[in-house]
Order: structure tokens, then sequence, then C-alpha cells
């Protein structure tokens, strides 16, 4: 049975950091790609960064808006993906989820019709 589990989600003020962590069980890591989702209230569910494997080209993929502030990376000898948020901004509040994409290659990681295995999320808040 897949299970990818998050946690590290919590509530922090504008500028701040959190690192969520996604432990997964049941898969062998070297065949899986993983994204990174986030869904805000009112909002649809967007992917928005991807850490592709050694299937693959072992890159990492950010959306534009988050270069610089978000880092994903993966211990598979630890079954774990992490993504590190830096200098958190009243946008960035939501539940972000964790997912395996089919593609090793993270294509199409932003729509989330090609994530196969999905977390239930953790949520973030970010308050002045």
């Amino acid at each position: 049975q897949v299970q990818l589990v998050e946690s590290g989600g919590g509530s922090v003020q504008p500028g701040e950091s959190l690192t969520l962590s996604c432990v997964v069980s049941g898969v062998n890591l070297d065949y899986y790609a993983f994204t990174w989702f986030r869904q805000a209230p009112g909002k649809e569910r967007e992917g928005v960064v991807c850490a592709s494997n050694s299937n693959g080209d072992n890159k990492k993929y950010y959306v534009d808006s988050l270069k610089g502030r978000f880092t994903v990376s993966r211990d598979d000898a630890k079954n774990t993906v992490y993504l590190q948020m830096n200098d958190l901004k009243p946008e960035d509040p939501a539940v972000y989820y964790c997912a395996t994409i089919i593609s090793n290659y993270c294509a199409g990681y932003q729509d989330p019709k090609w994530a196969e295995f999905w977390g239930r999320g953790t949520q973030d808040t970010v308050s002045s």
C-alpha cells in the first residue's frame, strides 16, 4: 500500500521559514518523481515544485514565482521528500500536498491530473 504522509505545517509570521516533510512508504522512491502541490482557499490545486528521479534527469523544477524562496529536496535513503519554504508571504498560506508524478522528468507537474499517489496534506498559515 502506497502512503505519503506530510508534516511540518504550522503558523508563522511573514518572512519566517517552514520545512515540510513527506514520508513515503510502499514504493521504491528511485522510480518516482515527487511534486509538492498547494491549494489556497477558493483556488485550484497547483503544483509548485518537482523533484525528478535518477531514471529521469534528476533535476528540480520550480514555478517562476517561487524560485529563490522554495527548495525541494529528496533523501531516498530516508524515504522522504522535503520542501523548504523561506521568506514566507501572506499569499503562501495553503494546504500543501505531496504527490508522485507519473513522469520521471516532472512533465506536467503543475497539473494535478498527472499525479498518481497523494498525501492528505498539511496546512500552513502566515499571519502578521
